[in-house]
């Protein structure tokens, strides 16, 4: 009881205190029936006290993976075509910090996603084509840590696993992964306090902090 206790009362502190906009270019690494994938995406949430992080984005496969598909021609024979994979989903995450000293961070990053799985004969995206779609939910969970080189600026590496509901051939076991992603973090709002330490934003808001 003492522990769940604890647990409640970290969590109102840091929901009580000052947020600020989590925004977030990211790119994952990962398999895909053994083809390397990469998994893009941008999100956009709220950060409170730097502790714990949350929100939305949407992800998509940007690399090419392709397999052979089989078609009936005029002549009622198979033909072999080229088919590419396309994936894309909306995501939620939270990013929660359990270790944090001045200059390293290691937090418990969870998201989860819906969307749609589908193959097509062309390279580019084609969301109103006519091929069959099929359902995505996944959930990801992992570990992150990262290193401040200045109070604006740092390193970090996500290292995570991509399980996924299997309801088709290529949604499951193709699809389950260990994925991981390099990231430079950037925070602009503490280069601003640290070049303008005075500015009434920056007394407001400031000072810049490790």
């Amino acid at each position: 009881m003492n522990t769940k206790a604890q647990l409640l009362d970290t969590f109102r502190v840091i929901f009580n205190s000052k947020s600020s906009i989590d925004l977030r270019f990211e790119t994952r690494y990962s398999f895909i029936s053994h083809n390397p994938a990469t998994i893009t995406g941008i999100r956009i949430g709220a950060s409170f006290n730097r502790k714990l992080k949350m929100g939305v984005g949407v992800s998509w496969l940007k690399n090419t993976i392709k397999e052979p598909g089989y078609v009936l021609n005029e002549l009622n024979k198979i033909d072999t075509i080229t088919q590419y994979l396309k994936l894309g989903y909306i995501c939620y995450y939270l990013d929660f910090v359990f270790y944090k000293t001045k200059r390293w961070q290691l937090s418990i990053p969870i998201q989860a996603g819906t969307g749609m799985s589908w193959f097509q004969t062309s390279k580019p995206y084609q969301l109103r084509g006519n091929d069959k779609k099929y359902f995505l939910l996944l959930y990801e969970p992992g570990i992150s840590t990262q290193f401040k080189i200045f109070k604006y600026f740092g390193l970090g590496i996500d290292v995570a696993y991509r399980f996924t509901l299997k309801n088709n051939k290529y949604v499951g076991d193709k699809l389950n992964s260990p994925t991981y992603g390099l990231k430079v973090l950037f925070w602009p709002d503490q280069l601003f306090y640290e070049i303008f330490p005075k500015h009434k934003i920056s007394k407001k808001l400031g000072p810049a902090s490790w």
